[in-house]
């Protein structure tokens, strides 16, 4: 599969390269933290970079749940056979711990010359053997860190690798982060070959993932890949969203169980517990650290209203990445249709739920990507971007840009999002949405109002600012 998009982390990488070349920084070598969800491309991202560098490199993959002995010794053969320059000099070399294993490295990696080594899957390396982070620590003190080499260290448990950089850890300090991001809008774009509306639709179904996007074909309008996807029950569109979640939670019944009360669209503590507690709420002893361990992973997002006053009891949980969110709102349930032959029962099911529920999935889209935007010459002082609602999301404001968050000082807009195939932003939209806009704390009759719409907007409605879809895509070029 050709490589596509990441020119951002490519560049983030090359740039520490450089630096290691060239000598800049406190030491000689360079450490990295490469962090993302569970098949967003890190792997591939790495080898890509590792062999457009011209550079001598090694790239160890760790096995889950493996003999820490056997791992120790396929870590030292990958050494001596990964093209180092000092590999052959500790061919055969047998490691009792990982202090060992990792002065392989050390003696492989050359003196004078720039190279890399990446560690794949670290969480697993750390499951496996308590003593791991010591012994990278010490090997990086004493010997890595004075030879110019970039050290990647790659993992997809998001908890795990951030803790690696808490105070108290044994490697603290000692490297910077970066977190590889599905693709992005205008990336999704590029590889579909879609207009920018089309690109959106193609965003909320695929996430960004780039094995699911590397099975839309190029120009392909939705409804066609959908029924194409859903005709063949090994598509990636299908299968990627099991295996991720069989991935970050083999065992965990009851995380499905809020991961799925989520994605069919629950949103508050209480919704979530009654509906993943099936005959009987989920305790809030037991709901908090689930829903806490899923936040720490990326995998569930939480958003406050934002506006001049403080709230958080009004806090709304929803799943942070497009493509699993589409992948429970209508795949899970919908699977066992695909194996008996009947995906266009399914591909029925979503076209008749596509519009209202493309209309809220949305949202997040627009305002990260107004956040990519702002601030710019009309609105200057907008460093945040978020919603606003009370208890009984009655009114609901898609759009309110303020100052800063969560807590604003002052409200810059307050705007609304209308996502329709064929029907712009109307006087109707206009006039509930000045309305509604006086509820939110902080609003007053001169807040500019603002609208984001698929289809444009009518003649002659006093709104501010209308972005189209293109302006969405353009913010992430």
């Amino acid at each position: 599969m050709e490589f596509q998009g990441r020119a951002g982390d490519l560049k983030l990488l090359r740039q520490q390269l450089r630096d290691v070349a060239e000598g800049r920084g406190a030491t000689r070598g360079r450490a990295v933290t490469v962090t993302g969800r569970r098949r967003v491309g890190k792997s591939r991202l790495i080898q890509e970079f590792c062999d457009r560098s011209e550079t001598p490199y090694l790239v160890f993959q760790a096995t889950r749940g493996r003999n820490p002995a056997a791992e120790r010794a396929d870590f030292t053969a990958a050494v001596t056979h990964s093209g180092l320059p000092g590999g052959e000099l500790v061919g055969g070399l047998q490691a009792g711990d990982w202090n060992q294993a990792l002065r392989t490295l050390a003696l492989a990696v050359p003196d004078d010359t720039p190279s890399i080594a990446v560690l794949d899957e670290v969480p697993w390396l750390v499951e496996q053997d308590a003593e791991f982070e010591g012994a990278l620590q010490t090997v990086w003190d004493r010997h890595l860190s004075h030879k110019p080499v970039l050290l990647i260290l790659v993992g997809s448990d998001l908890s795990v690798m951030e803790a690696l950089q808490t105070y108290g850890r044994p490697f603290f300090g000692r490297a910077t982060t970066m977190t590889v991001n599905p693709l992005h809008l205008a990336d999704v774009r590029t590889m579909t070959g879609l207009s920018a509306a089309e690109a959106v639709d193609a965003l909320l179904i695929t996430g960004g993932f780039p094995e699911v996007l590397a099975s839309w074909p190029t120009g392909t309008p939705r409804s066609e890949f959908l029924a194409q996807s859903l005709a063949d029950p090994l598509s990636p569109l299908l299968v990627s969203g099991e295996l991720s979640l069989l991935g970050e939670f083999p065992e965990s019944t009851r995380t499905r169980a809020v991961l799925e009360a989520v994605g069919s669209g629950e949103r508050t503590f209480s919704t979530i517990a009654s509906q993943a507690g099936g005959g009987s709420a989920l305790p809030s002893g037991t709901l908090s650290p689930i829903l806490a361990s899923l936040i720490g992973k990326r995998v569930l997002a939480v958003d406050d209203p934002l506006s001049t006053k403080p709230d958080t009891k009004n806090r709304r949980y929803r799943i942070a990445d497009p493509y699993l969110r589409f992948w429970l709102a209508f795949l899970d349930r919908g699977i066992p249709l695909v194996e008996r032959g009947r995906g266009d029962l399914l591909l029925t099911r979503i076209e008749r739920s596509w519009a209202s529920w493309r209309g809220r999935a949305v949202e997040p889209v627009v305002r990260d990507s107004l956040m990519r935007q702002l601030p710019d010459d009309a609105w200057p002082e907008t460093e945040a971007v978020g919603g606003w609602w009370n208890r009984q999301n009655n009114p609901e404001i898609d759009l309110v840009g303020a100052d800063r968050a969560p807590v604003a000082r002052r409200l810059h807009f307050a705007g609304s999002v209308k996502w329709l195939d064929d029907r712009p932003f109307d006087r109707h939209d206009y006039d509930d949405l000045a309305r509604d806009a006086a509820a939110v704390p902080g609003a007053s009759a001169d807040t500019p109002l603002v609208a984001v719409s698929r289809s444009g907007a009518a003649a002659r409605l006093p709104l501010v600012q209308v972005w189209t879809p293109e302006d969405l895509v353009s913010a992430w070029a």
